[in-house]
């Protein structure tokens, strides 16, 4: 079994058809771009042969390039990674320019085949770059597939020729929604963009018919022919020269300069818009190269495909539990998260019955989800057909005896023990001793939840982010008696509704708020010290945090951050560690700013809610002291706030696999992504420059920065964490 395969039809149409066995989607590797070019080769030999179409055995045509095989080409290359690399690129390059070329004589460029794409659903990375090398791209007429170049999302840039080809198609204005945010269209918008050439019912038949009577000019690339010029200008005119400083502008605002791959990118289309075409596609190859060895996009790589991917297929799944997808799911409590649950749920198939104490509120729990489906249909993502079969698999109700047969539940209602028991008992009281329950709760133990029921090995937790239909972890829980079929459950679950789990052990705050609050309370604590409140913000903005730790206090509410502090105090008692943060939220919260759910927090908002700048009043309550931190000494302290959370969570056994770590640190609140997540950063800056940091920081600011002692011995051994538990991570 091979990955491509070739026939030639009656008329004489060679159809190359991709087909990796054992996969649900293609991806490419070096065998198949060597097989893909023996059959070109073939083709393009075979006088009886009159052009090649190049499609896919499967429903979509191909998500891109296995990422494995990459690093496995750098691995190989020994002492002189860069020169495997490199020449790898440049053998991907040989092969879609002798498509491009199609035989044609260098010179007259006359006398080669055509050789079409015909796409019959999704096509994104490799799966785009190899139909832009081809004379003409036909795409399936159908709205759910996408196309495009998404790999800026995990720290790379499109590296077999997507750049170079995309912006001498569309110009580099025009090309940098695609390249320098990923964005991903439907058939008719990459039409409608220039980026594909038709959208048909039948792409194959449309491709067959179309080399049998194309042209010899319809084979010349803009690019190739003489007299070609950039559209939107080169460089070096008036108008090239104000995309690029645009451009660069642009860049540096998104991304603060710390992502390696977006820089790269920029520099590769600006220099290989200067050059011959085939020059540029060196640039391209170099450029790549070079944000392949850069410890940041490897770690990107590996945090954001290949072990997240892992993840959502299961990799720590208990073993030998046979399928526990959910059929009928009941959501208790139709507040935000409770409807966002339904919602997500309904979407993904299953039944769902949402239950509230009031009628009036059920029903406001399912308008949440008849609201995002209207929001759908104005985009023209849903149909009026698919928002009523959706609104038809949830029941909103106020009868337990609608939850009979539901193999699953999850809780979501007020964060109190004593409410949580009492719905957990009611439901214990019509459902099947089968039935799973899982609590929805962001700070409550789940071992003491589950002493309210029946089943304690049956209970479980699974904490979403809000909103939930945005956002893409989720976090198990298991309690102590927590049994291995409840996991299983809840992480079929998680796949049925088609976000990434994570599975960790309980403990106070679990694993994402354990390490988020941190990263709060420093940034309140830097303010009540007399840190510039836009130097703690921009800090955090410039290391490569989506909000600033004050920002992230008004999203999330002044309120819950009070009512946190309160309930934490009570437990811990004299070990509660945060009386300074408390005088801050506090005062906050006396003030009645509450955040953006007021309109007044740290930061003034308009009337319309729209964020103005940081609260003047809170340099009045906290003058600004004369001498302020350096700008990395306030990064530091704001990334070690969190990081060192993570590596406790993982001595303590709460976090298991330093994958989910990673994973959930950037998915759950956006920890700095050009890392790779906290444990990726440790192992880049090295365990012995953390711990110097740490010295520092414990020295300067006090014990909550120790260092860990995992991390210091790893620094006395040298050791790396994926080096160390990398082992545990492969034998998933």
């Amino acid at each position: 079994m091979t990955d491509f395969t070739y026939a030639v039809d009656a008329k004489g149409v060679a159809v190359i058809t991709w087909d990796v066995p054992g996969k649900s989607m293609n991806v490419m590797s070096l065998e198949g771009f060597r097989l893909l070019s023996d059959l070109v080769d073939q083709g393009l030999a075979d006088a009886a042969v009159k052009g090649i179409v190049i499609t896919s055995g499967k429903k979509d045509f191909a998500g891109g390039m296995d990422l494995n095989v990459i690093a496995k080409m750098r691995d190989d290359a020994g002492a002189e990674p860069a020169r495997g690399l490199f020449e790898g690129v440049m053998m991907m390059h040989g092969v879609l320019r002798k498509i491009e070329r199609a035989g044609m004589d260098p010179r007259t460029l006359k006398g080669g085949k055509p050789i079409a794409a015909a796409l019959p659903g999704t096509a994104v990375g490799i799966g785009l770059e190899l139909p832009l090398a081809t004379h003409r791209i036909f795409a399936a007429d159908n709205p759910k597939s996408k196309i495009g170049l998404p790999e800026i999302m995990v720290g790379i840039f499109p590296g077999a020729g997507g750049t170079t080809r995309l912006v001498r198609k569309m110009g580099a204005m025009m090309a940098a929604p695609f390249l320098l945010e990923g964005k991903l269209s439907s058939p008719a918008q990459a039409k409608a963009a220039g980026i594909i050439d038709e959208v048909v019912a039948d792409p194959l038949a449309a491709a067959k018919a179309w080399v049998l009577q194309a042209k010899e000019a319809d084979l010349v690339k803009p690019w190739d022919a003489k007299g070609y010029k950039m559209p939107g200008g080169a460089p070096y005119s008036a108008q090239g020269f104000m995309t690029f400083v645009g451009a660069n502008a642009m860049v540096h605002g998104k991304t603060m300069g710390v992502y390696p791959a977006a820089k790269a990118l920029l520099s590769a289309v600006y220099e290989g818009a200067l050059v011959p075409f085939d020059t540029a596609l060196k640039i391209e190859a170099r450029w790549f190269t070079q944000v392949m060895l850069n410890p940041s996009s490897a770690a990107m790589i590996r945090s954001l495909f290949i072990n997240k991917e892992a993840l959502e297929k299961g990799a720590v799944r208990p073993k030998g539990i046979p399928d526990q997808s959910v059929k009928k799911l009941g959501v208790l409590g139709a507040g935000m998260m409770g409807a966002g649950i339904a919602y997500v749920s309904a979407l993904a198939g299953i039944e769902v019955v949402l239950i509230d104490a009031k009628q009036e509120a059920a029903d406001r729990g399912k308008a949440h989800s008849a609201d995002l489906l209207d929001k759908g249909i104005a985009r023209k993502k849903v149909t009026a057909e698919k928002k009523a079969e959706v609104l038809g698999r949830i029941l909103a109700t106020t009868e337990y005896a609608a939850l009979k047969g539901c193999d699953l539940i999850v809780e979501a209602v007020f964060e109190d023990v004593g409410v949580k028991a009492d719905v957990t008992t009611k439901t214990d009281a019509v459902t099947d001793a089968t039935c799973i329950f899982a609590t929805n709760t962001s700070t409550l133990p789940i071992t003491q939840l589950a002493k309210a029921s029946a089943r304690p090995n049956e209970f479980i937790g699974i904490h979403f982010f809000s909103p939930v239909d945005k956002m893409s972890l989720v976090e198990i829980i298991k309690g102590k008696g927590t049994g291995d079929r409840a996991v299983a459950k809840a992480l079929d679950f998680v796949r049925q509704i088609r976000k990434t789990p994570i599975v960790v052990n309980d403990a106070r705050f679990f694993f994402a708020n354990r390490c988020i609050i941190p990263y709060i309370n420093e940034g309140m604590r830097m303010l009540a010290e007399g840190v510039a409140p836009a130097l703690i913000e921009n800090a955090a903005k410039l290391v490569g945090m989506p909000l600033g730790p004050l920002q992230l206090v008004d999203e999330t509410s002044i309120d819950l951050g009070v009512k946190i502090a309160k309930a934490t105090k009570a437990a811990m008692g004299a070990d509660y560690p945060d009386e300074a943060v408390d005088a801050v939220l506090f005062w906050m919260y006396d003030q009645g700013r509450l955040g953006r759910k007021s309109n007044s927090g740290f930061y003034a908002y308009d009337a319309a809610g729209k964020r103005e700048g940081l609260w003047s009043g809170l340099t009045a309550q906290y003058p600004v002291v004369d001498v302020q931190p350096g700008l990395t000494e306030a990064q530091h302290r704001l990334l070690m706030a969190q990081v060192l959370e993570a590596v406790r969570a993982l001595e303590d056994g709460v976090l298991m696999d330093i994958r989910e770590g990673d994973v959930g640190a950037i998915l759950g609140w956006g920890f700095a992504p050009w890392s790779g997540g906290p444990f990726s950063w440790l192992d880049i800056i090295g365990a012995p420059r953390a711990v110097a940091i740490c010295d520092h920081l414990t020295a300067a600011y006090g014990p909550r920065f120790t260092t860990p002692h995992l991390l210091r011995e790893m620094a006395e051994k040298g050791q790396t964490f994926y080096g160390r538990f990398g082992a545990v991570a492969k034998a998933a």
